[in-house]
């Protein structure tokens, strides 16, 4: 049997933590869930996740048993936005989707059976558009250490002209020079 993989921030991995701690027992629907994705967690820095896995905040494109594919925004719990726009994770689906990579399915059981979620694309990913600000960011600001210069053109040339003082200290040529 293949092992399921599932990458998770370190962020992501202990709120799923602290929902199975807050579990209501066996019974609840997603303690199995919570149980598989824990046990399988490779845990991560958010700098070092990968950009095509889903994470809370991530938008995704996702199928439900090969139904016609649905984008969302996973997110941690209920919104008042706009209905249809998130996933949370307190469902099982926004549950199974979050950690999975690009390409990846996930088996999950509900009242009608067995039902497979597979994700198909990662469209918005925060930790790789945080990455992505940073390295732009860098990009522009000059290194430490290096001078900044600006350059004023014809600065020295613009000043006013001094005049000369004869050697008497006396400035004013006089009559004459009107």
């Amino acid at each position: 049997m293949k092992r399921e993989t599932c990458f998770l921030t370190t962020k992501d991995f202990t709120i799923l933590e602290v929902m199975r701690d807050r579990c209501l027992g066996q019974n609840d629907p997603l303690a199995p869930i919570l149980k598989r994705k824990i046990e399988a967690a490779t845990v991560m820095f958010r700098d070092d996740i990968p950009v095509n896995v889903a994470t809370l905040s991530s938008r995704v494109t996702f199928s439900v048993d090969g139904r016609d594919p649905d984008t969302r925004i996973i997110s941690h719990d209920r919104m008042t936005s706009p209905i249809g726009m998130y996933l949370p994770i307190t469902t099982a689906r926004g549950l199974a989707l979050l950690g999975l990579s690009e390409g990846q399915g996930f088996a999950l059981r509900n009242g009608d059976g067995e039902e497979r979620i597979v994700l198909h694309e990662i469209h918005y990913q925060p930790e790789a558009a945080r990455r992505e600000k940073e390295a732009l960011e860098r990009a522009s600001t000059p290194a430490f250490g290096k001078p900044s210069l600006r350059v004023i053109r014809g600065a020295f040339y613009d000043q006013p002209r001094l005049v000369p003082v004869t050697h008497d200290g006396f400035d004013d040529p006089g009559p004459p020079a009107a």
